[in-house]
Parts: C-alpha cells; sequence; structure tokens
C-alpha cells in the first residue's frame, strides 16, 4: 500500500468523513482501493481489541487490589479505579468504532465488486470472481459476528464497574470496601469470558487478514 502521511489520511478523514463514497473514491486516486483500507481498518480493530482485552484484565487486577486496601487508602483505591472505569470506556468506544468503520468500507467493496461482475467478457472469469465475492462476503460476515460477539461481552462488566465504582464514591469506608468482594467472582467470570471472546475475535481478524493479502497477490 502506497505510504502516505497520516496527517494527510486524517485530514481526508475528517473532511470527506460525512460522504464515505467521495472518501473512497478519493483514495483510489491516490492508489488506496477499498480491498486495502478494508484491511487496514480490519487491522486497526484488531489493535483496538488487543488493547481491550488488555485494560479490561488490568481493570479486574485493580478492582481485585481494592478489596483489600487498607482503610487509609480508600480514596486513592476509588481514583484509581475510576481511572481504569474511564480508560474501559474509552477502550470500548474504540472497538465499537472501529467495527463500524469496517463495516462501511466492507459494504462499499460488496456493492463495487458485484457491479463490476457484468463487466467481465470472459465468463469463466467472471464466475471464478463471484464465487472469490461470495467466499470474501462469508469470511467477512463471520470476521463481523465474532467481533460483535466480543464487543457485547464489554458493556456486562461495564455495567459492573460503573455500580462498584459509584458505590465507592459514596461510601469511601471499610464496609463499603468489603461488600466489592461479594461481585469478585462474577466479575472475573465475566472478564474471563470477555477475554476469550476477544481472542477468538482477534485470531478471526488475523485470518481475514492474510485471506485478503493472499488473494490480493
Amino acid at each position: 500500500m502506497p505510504s502516505f502521511p497520516s496527517f494527510l489520511l486524517l485530514g481526508l478523514s475528517l473532511v470527506l468523513g460525512g460522504c464515505a463514497g467521495t472518501y473512497y473514491k478519493t483514495m483510489e486516486k491516490l492508489g488506496v482501493p477499498k480491498r486495502e483500507i478494508l484491511v487496514d481498518r480490519v487491522e486497526e480493530a484488531r489493535g483496538a481489541q488487543q488493547a481491550a482485552k488488555e485494560q479490561f484484565a488490568s481493570a479486574l487486577h485493580e478492582f481485585l487490589a481494592v478489596t483489600k486496601v487498607p482503610a487509609t487508602d480508600i480514596q486513592k483505591a476509588y481514583d484509581g479505579l475510576k481511572d481504569q472505569l474511564d480508560d474501559c470506556e474509552s477502550r470500548a468506544t474504540a472497538v465499537r468504532d472501529r467495527i463500524e468503520a469496517i463495516e462501511s468500507v466492507a459494504q462499499a467493496l460488496f456493492v463495487e465488486w458485484g457491479e463490476e461482475l457484468a463487466q467481465y467478457n470472459n465468463p469463466n472469469l467472471r464466475a471464478q470472481s463471484a464465487r472469490q465475492l461470495e467466499t470474501t462476503k462469508r469470511r467477512y460476515a463471520e470476521l463481523r459476528r465474532v467481533m460483535d460477539q466480543a464487543a457485547a461481552r464489554m458493556e456486562p462488566v461495564l455495567v459492573t464497574f460503573r455500580d462498584n465504582v459509584l458505590f465507592l464514591k459514596h461510601n469511601l469506608n471499610a464496609q463499603a470496601v468489603a461488600s466489592l468482594d461479594s461481585t469478585t467472582r462474577a466479575l472475573q467470570g465475566d472478564i474471563g469470558r470477555l477475554v476469550a471472546d476477544m481472542e477468538k475475535a482477534i485470531k478471526e481478524a488475523d485470518a481475514f487478514i492474510s485471506a485478503m493479502k493472499t488473494a490480493g497477490q
């Protein structure tokens, strides 16, 4: 893929973000087809999910530590847990945004690809391309499914974090801290499932990227 300054691509995205079709056409004139944009965005989504996975695991560690702090450190513990919650919220938003960015270019690519099938004169090549399109659609549908599943796992964890951070804010005392221990086991299970789904989505993204790059060679 041609190398362009990141600020140029960012500027184009901001200026043309309101009209995806114009943005994709402009990028193609710069030598960047939709296929490459799709691969780039899947890579970005994979990175966002990896970062989210690590952040949620870090937040769990912080949560577990809060239940063991002495009374003199409760305010500090609350501040740390609130920061972890804010970071989790940001990571979750980034994951959702990246998934939607993938959907935008994927659908544009599939529409274009389907329309261009009519341009073939050779029926064998047309049939081969049509099969490749259907294979790519199925592969993308599975990628989207596992990414959505992993993203959906984040909200129940965030709900638990929000409730407990708010409760601790309103009750900065040892009794309140002790009461948080009752949610530890459920939270560990929720985050364990989230991490597993994130890892599955990351592997699916790797497979999709590899397949797209191989087909494009």
